[in-house]
């Protein structure tokens, strides 16, 4: 293989030996679904033709692998491809009439399929079916991007051909589809000896052979455009899009935390990523970047996510983002107006995806973490694609049939029509529909202060698998991080974090609020089950600092970080949902925990208070749990003891503490009118009723979870 500048080949013999076909095709799209400088996630498809029996006739025949529709190069494996007789795929050609029946096609894909493979067929498939070679790469580099989007690209491909020696075929834009296909074959059949084909404002084809010549002939057609475009860029150094008009904000007087709480509530909620690279900030800082953001981005993958443009934010005051949300949604709906047909899907909404801040950064939002995180690489790609192509200006001169308002500095938008045509093409609604449902917490962000084994663990689990994503906080960092990493590793890593704090200084809380929304883009419910008991001397007493240390967690804590969160649902400009826990010793009396149970009643008042005081923007409930044993860190082996002797209850020093915790808590169950243990269990799914919408017309309560307590019944 030629030696490349650029990439690296990672192709090992050794681990491929003995894999067969469909293994290697796997193996390959793997390996070019690692790099994103070869294909962003979720973009571009592979293939492969193999040979294989029919389950019915027994005989060989031709089946198409390619990926299938929704898939992850990078990410998939062998049950992610959609399988169809080659033949009659071919033979569809004959049922075609034209591109009045484009969109007809996919259609009767699923009549081509191979033994029952569910994978749904990707648009993509007759532009691999059709071609002649066994192997093909489909992707969406971005240097192949920017000669695709280059006013003058074809002119840049012939100049290619001569300094490199790979040859590219070129094809004007064209949506991808049935159509594509037969231009593609015709193409490759009239030019035998292309190393490639780049397909305007959209990406590149490569093939091979076998899957390693397919892989090696991708990386060194890509390779080669590195090499023609990259000192382009790099020449252009400051001057790139114009050169620098604005610096970097100084962090020291904006808050970029702030900014991103206000653009999450006009986004309308979501989970929000932001970045401020180098890369980010040479476009977002540049003379050009306004213009070219208007142009939205061109590879249709791009702006399927980050919708036909970004918002380009001047003014990043509340006020001044409020009234460029206002605006954009008012162009955004008189594109859609404009350019919808009859069979069109419904308007998607109309706020921005992405939103672009000069001396600030980049702002992305998206139903999760992962989307919002990926929504802001496609941009990323976008932004490097308009890198190249205004890198290759003044060359050549731009091609005559191209509109002159699509050219900024060389780089070439999608006509609106053909943008809005992928954007609400039926097949992407099809795709999106084919999606599983978003669950009852999805794009909502949970903060959870207390990371306990137990009331803590549970409650945790049950947002999270509602949809949540969820900062676990806690004055015990490690605790709460070695919580967080086993619900990372069960529920997602980027759907929950842990974070440091003390509840009782509303700087630390502030600041862990401040990080939380860099994380997540802001708050939609808190839950605090942070508290302390603290056992009195032996002759039932607590020193005054102790009283205070109690009050101090257990009441002002729970105040500052209810307030806080009210603060930050206000500027966000969302309903919030506050729920605090508290204990049925608020309203029993009894010896031995005089300071704790007055701290829990005060925490009873002050759910009442808060409810008035945040109305209407921001729901106030809590719990009141009987006795939890069971994981408490309220509950050490020497405390359990010292109940176990109070209440004369039996036990042998040898028992581990989980046993002795048993008999303590069926000792309480017994005081009960169900006759049953108050569980973390039975208290996390009361805690999580109140945190969902399924109370939402509840606020200002505490809701007893003490099995039938008599003498906690409220008065």
């Amino acid at each position: 293989m030629t030696n490349l500048k650029h990439l690296t080949n990672l192709w090992d013999e050794g681990q491929s030996a003995g894999m067969d076909e469909s293994e290697l095709l796997r193996y390959r799209s793997n390996l070019l679904g690692q790099d994103l400088r070869l294909t962003n996630f979720g973009g571009g498809n592979t293939s492969a033709k193999i040979a294989m029996p029919d389950p019915i006739t027994g005989e060989s025949t031709q089946v198409l692998w390619v990926k299938g529709s929704g898939g992850d190069l990078g990410s998939i494996k062998r049950d992610g491809f959609a399988t169809l007789y080659l033949d009659k795929l071919l033979a569809l050609k004959k049922r075609y009439r034209g591109v009045a029946e484009e969109d007809a096609m996919p259609g009767l894909y699923p009549l081509c399929t191979f033994n029952n493979n569910p994978r749904a067929a990707s648009i993509d498939t007759p532009l691999h079916g059709f071609l002649p070679f066994r192997h093909i790469d489909h992707l969406h580099p971005d240097w192949a991007i920017a000669l695709a989007a280059s006013a003058n690209g074809p002119a840049h491909a012939k100049a290619l051909e001569r300094q490199t020696g790979v040859t590219l075929g070129w094809l004007p834009w064209k949506r991808p589809g049935f159509e594509l296909g037969l231009w593609l074959e015709n193409l490759v059949e009239e030019n035998p000896d292309l190393d490639g084909v780049i397909l305007a404002s959209h990406g590149l084809f490569t093939w091979g052979e076998t899957s390693q010549e397919s892989y090696e002939n991708t990386l060194r057609v890509i390779d080669a455009i590195g090499s023609y475009l990259l000192p382009r860029i790099d020449a252009l150094e400051g001057d790139l899009f114009g050169g620098q008009k604005l610096e970097n904000a100084d962090p020291s007087t904006f808050q970029v935390a702030e900014l991103m709480s206000v653009l999450r509530g006009l986004a309308c909620g979501g989970i929000g990523h932001f970045r401020s690279d180098p890369a980010v900030m040479r476009f977002v800082n540049s003379r050009r970047a306004r213009e070219l953001a208007w142009q939205g981005t061109s590879c249709p993958d791009h702006f399927v996510r980050t919708r036909v443009r970004p918002l380009y934010l001047e003014d990043a005051s509340a006020a001044g983002a409020l009234r460029a949300f206002e605006r954009y949604a008012t162009e955004y709906r008189e594109y859609y107006e404009q350019n919808k047909r009859a069979d069109s899907p419904a308007l998607r909404g109309a706020e921005p995806t992405v939103v672009l801040v000069p001396g600030i950064g980049m702002f992305s939002f998206g139903k999760n973490k992962t989307e919002a995180r990926i929504t802001g690489e496609f941009y990323v790609n976008a932004i490097n694609v308009m890198a190249g192509a205004t890198a290759l200006a003044g060359d050549f001169p731009a091609q005559p049939e191209i509109e002159t308002d699509r050219i900024v500095d060389n780089y070439v938008s999608l006509p609106q029509s053909e943008a809005f045509g992928i954007e609400y093409w039926q097949l992407e609604e099809a795709k999106l529909r084919r999606m599983p449902p978003q669950s009852e917490m999805s794009r909502k962000i949970a903060l959870l202060v207390g990371a306990s084994p137990g009331i803590g663990r549970n409650v945790a689990e049950r947002l999270l698998g509602l949809g949540a994503h969820l900062i676990l906080a806690d004055l015990n960092l490690e605790l709460a991080t070695a919580q967080a990493d086993e619900l990372g590793a069960k529920f997602g890593a980027e759907t929950v974090a842990a974070e440091q704090v003390d509840i009782t200084d509303r700087e630390s809380v502030r600041q862990m609020l401040d990080r939380l929304v860099l994380r997540f883009g802001g708050l939609d419910v808190l839950v605090s089950i942070a508290a302390v008991f603290i056992p009195p001397t032996t002759d039932g007493k607590l020193s005054d600092s102790l009283w205070k240390k109690t009050y101090e967690i257990n009441v002002l804590g729970s105040m500052i970080v209810a307030e806080e969160a009210h603060a930050l649902f206000t500027r966000q400009g969302v309903t919030g949902n506050v729920v605090l826990v508290s204990s049925a010793n608020a309203v029993v009396a009894k010896k031995g925990s005089v300071a704790y149970d007055t701290s829990k009643a005060a925490v009873n008042h002050l759910v009442r208070e808060l409810a008035v005081e945040f109305a209407p923007r921001t729901r106030v409930n809590a719990v009141a749990p009987a006795t939890v044993v069971a994981g408490s860190q309220m509950f050490p082996r020497d405390r359990v003891i010292a109940s176990l002797t109070k209440y004369e209850i039996a036990f042998e020093e040898t028992e581990s503490t989980e046993q002795l915790r048993g008999r303590l808590a069926q000792f309480y169950s017994k005081r009960t009118l169900l006759q049953k243990q108050v569980s973390p269990q039975t208290v996390a799914d009361a805690i999580v009723l109140l945190a969902t919408d399924r109370l939402g017309l509840t606020t200002g309560h505490v809701v007893p979870v003490d099995a039938g307590l008599v003498d906690a019944f409220l008065r």
